[in-house]
């Protein structure tokens, strides 16, 4: 039998989540880098994160707390751990963003566990922050499709743009890492004529 939370405890959880956004919020808002998008600039990470929540919540409307926290805090503080501060190539790089996870995760479970949030919901946010158990954890899953799909609604056609002898093979690489339920909204995007073709042409050669 599921029964409903009562009414107070519900309305103490949502405000508990609206305070945990605005402390994360508060953090990206601080983002030195702008991103423009239809005429307008944001701190990078703060639009990116609003709409990497609209996303998550597009792809599951009944998405459970530790997910929706998960979603406004993914990269939270990206800027703090610069690039140029670990060595070039492949293994520098993954060396980086294995670092900025856990950076993301720590800084995120600080906030968390200063809102009292249980250690369960702290734990929870984490693994889908750090991207555990992905193709086999329905929520880290979602995350991966959200993240896929503001690459390509947002950014891909400006890096499509400045890589162009490569991009096919990028493409494949976020297109794999998505299902299928994530391939068809990606489908469903507003391209160019030009990003069209590139992504039919990954897409054919998955």
């Amino acid at each position: 039998m599921n029964e409903q939370p009562p009414k107070d405890q519900t309305m103490t959880s949502n405000l508990r989540m609206e305070q945990a956004f605005d402390a994360f919020d508060a953090i990206n808002k601080t983002d030195p880098n702008l991103f423009s998008w239809q005429g307008k600039e944001w701190p990078r990470e703060y639009f990116l994160a609003q709409v990497l929540t609209e996303w998550v919540l597009r792809l599951k409307p009944d998405a459970a707390e530790p997910l929706q926290l998960a979603s406004r805090c993914q990269h939270i503080g990206r800027w703090h751990i610069p690039r140029g501060d670990y060595p070039e190539g492949r293994i520098g790089y993954l060396t980086w963003r294995k670092a900025l996870a856990h950076h993301h995760a720590d800084l995120a479970s600080g906030i968390l566990r200063g809102l009292a949030y249980e250690e369960s919901v702290v734990e929870r946010v984490q693994a889908i922050v750090l991207k555990r158990g992905i193709k086999q954890d329905a929520d880290v899953q979602v995350m991966e499709n959200a993240l896929c799909l503001i690459f390509l609604q947002y950014q891909f056609e400006s890096f499509r743009q400045e890589n162009e002898d490569k991009i096919v093979g990028i493409l494949q690489k976020s297109l794999l890492k998505m299902d299928d339920a994530g391939r068809q909204h990606a489908l469903s995007l507003d391209y160019t004529p030009a990003g069209r073709a590139v992504v039919d042409q990954a897409l054919a050669g998955l």
